[in-house]
């Protein structure tokens, strides 16, 4: 394959996966944040590898422009490597939201190729809060490519990014999670304030 056939495939499966990504799943998305920050709930928002990154940002626009008190694990790399140095790294992002105390009224935001998958060793440490999370009666939300994993079967939402091609799983799961957050924050029904560049006349 040439470097333009490539790039004319990727750009397809941008398009394609707008067309199939799941409508209603996302305005149940909203409607879940709604009620979280109704509740005075917390979102934390769980990411491994590049999906940790884009958790990063989402904290940052879901707190500045959807006014819900939100936070990263990832965010504190200080925590982050003595936890996984002391405790290990499957049971760094539960240890966390353990000392978050987190509750009922929360909500846990997953960002993630997979969702997990605990046959599979992958991303244990979002399994082993997932579990945590139900076990404390908290919401989850996920966005998530491939099958969602663990995720999908045990969050209360799920938006599924539709695969287009195997080549493309990873970067088109992780971009279309950007896609996904914005849309949330932007939709009136949560948004408090317009991002800058909207409020400039």
């Amino acid at each position: 394959m040439t470097s333009i056939d490539y790039i004319s495939t990727y750009l397809s499966g941008v398009s394609e996966i707008a067309k199939k990504i799941d409508k209603d799943a996302i305005e149940r998305a909203v409607s879940l944040i709604f009620e979280t920050r109704k509740r005075s709930g917390r979102l934390f928002i769980l990411g491994v590898g590049g999906s940790a990154g884009n958790a990063g940002h989402a904290v940052n626009d879901f707190r500045k422009l959807v006014g819900i008190e939100s936070y990263a694990p990832t965010d504190n790399v200080s925590e982050l490597t003595a936890r996984t140095n002391d405790d290990g790294w499957d049971t760094v992002f539960v240890n966390w939201l353990r000392g978050s105390r987190l509750k009922s009224e929360d909500c846990i935001l997953v960002l993630s190729v997979g969702g997990g998958n605990e046959e599979k060793n992958i991303s244990g440490n979002i399994v082993k809060a997932l579990k945590f999370a139900k076990e404390v009666g908290c919401s989850v939300l996920g966005i998530v490519g491939r099958d969602g994993g663990y995720t999908a079967k045990v969050a209360n939402v799920t938006v599924l990014i539709p695969i287009y091609s195997p080549e493309t799983v990873t970067p088109l799961s992780e971009a279309y999670q950007a896609v996904v957050w914005h849309l949330l924050v932007s939709s009136p029904a949560l948004k408090v304030q317009e991002a800058k560049w909207e409020s400039v006349k």
